[in-house]
């Protein structure tokens, strides 16, 4: 038994180290701000996660530290999406814009004109 878990907390760590590396090559290549922070904000967040459930399957009777483990993992379940959304948020309050390809601007055309309208200054102001 105690192989399967060994076998199963390591699985995790490297798991979770790979979602931590793939975030950082991540916010390295990818164009804009928002791809960039939902790459670190999935690495934080997963990665961290994975990790510390990794180590928590490590601790052999040590149930201080298995409490500890759980608070962090608390405290980071809880910080990263809300620091996330707020930076996103004002981000977008300071005029900031997703960038979007040609394609996805037909696409969005498309959508807008199903509906009944049509592009107006207003709804172009999204594109810059």
């Amino acid at each position: 038994m105690s192989e399967l878990i060994d076998g199963l907390s390591w699985g995790l760590l490297l798991l979770g180290g790979f979602i931590c590396v793939s975030g950082g090559i991540g916010m390295h290549r990818f164009p804009d701000f928002f791809s960039r922070m939902h790459a670190a904000s999935v690495t934080d967040t997963l990665g961290g996660t994975l990790v510390l459930l990794g180590l928590m399957l490590q601790v052999d009777g040590q149930y201080l530290v298995l409490v500890k483990l759980v608070l962090v993992l608390l405290f980071i379940l809880i910080t990263s999406p809300t620091g996330s959304h707020a930076l996103a948020k004002a981000a977008l309050h300071g005029g900031l814009r997703p960038k979007l390809g040609s394609k996805q601007d037909e696409k969005d055309a498309d959508v807008l004109n199903n509906f009944g309208r049509t592009n107006t200054p207003e709804t172009d102001k999204n594109k810059e």
